[in-house]
């Protein structure tokens, strides 16, 4: 069974990043400098590298390889399905253990904003005193639905949509790679159907390659289940004259 794209291009270092080069590089400057904050907060739009920059912050902090293998000092919490007070106060009992192997224990905490509020008031205790070998990142699309008491307590960060340009170039190097034959207008549709989320649109890349030999736009208009573009222009040209001629009509 093959390995899905995203996770095979998946970044393995800040420098990897694409399209929020204004954090990746204040994170490795701040790094460089031996400035560790105790507590970042990473906010954006799904599949823009949330997870990611996390994943490799929680590494380079640690002078460690960045791979797919857990670390038992890098623990990662998903609060959609952890968001009750029990499952922090576990967390908060255990953060006074030390490292086991590494300088930092560092607790990645995704969709933070899923916590219910006595969840969130027993974390906020944990990040107003933390341990000195503790560093948090959380992460979450819906920022504003965190508690400013939490945010306050962060080092922010918010990534952007990444640019279309910036998306086709990037799969168009993972195509190659892939030799998976693809026009530049099922590129050009594939950036714009992802709006921003590399995830979504490598996703969509890797459903397309295995579905025709040479990729075009109209493959990409079936798998999504668009109204072919020729279609569309049509229509809109004819909407076009019938409002001219509505107009037309009545002035004469």
């Amino acid at each position: 069974m093959g390995q899905a794209l995203y996770r095979k291009y998946r970044s393995k270092s800040l420098g990897e990043i694409i399209g929020q080069e204004h954090i990746t590089t204040t994170l490795a400057n701040a790094l460089q400098q031996g400035r560790v904050s105790h507590a970042y907060l990473l906010t954006g739009p799904r599949g823009t590298g949330k997870t990611s920059i996390a994943r490799i912050l929680a590494h380079e902090i640690n002078g460690l390889a960045y791979d797919d293998e857990a670390h038992l000092d890098i623990i990662e919490i998903d609060a959609a399905s952890n968001r009750r007070i029990d499952e922090i106060r576990d967390l908060r009992d255990k953060v006074n253990t030390a490292p086991s192997a590494a300088k930092y224990k560092v607790y990645i905490i995704d969709e933070v904003h899923m916590l219910t509020k006595e969840a969130f008031n027993a974390l906020l205790k944990t990040l107003e005193e933390p341990p000195a070998h503790v560093i948090f990142i959380l992460a979450t699309t819906e920022a504003h639905k965190l508690p400013e008491t939490i945010i306050s307590r962060t080092q922010r960060y918010s990534l952007r949509p990444v640019p279309s340009e910036q998306v086709v170039a990037h799969l168009k190097s993972i195509a190659s790679q892939e030799k998976i034959t693809i026009d530049d207008e099922a590129l050009q549709l594939i950036a714009e159907h992802g709006e921003g989320s590399f995830r979504d649109s490598i996703s969509l890349l890797d459903q397309a390659g295995s579905s025709s030999d040479t990729v075009t736009r109209s493959d990409i208009e079936r798998i999504l289940g668009l109204a072919p573009g020729a279609y569309i222009d049509n229509l809109q040209c004819r909407l076009f004259l019938w409002a001219y001629r509505s107009v037309a009509t009545r002035h004469h």
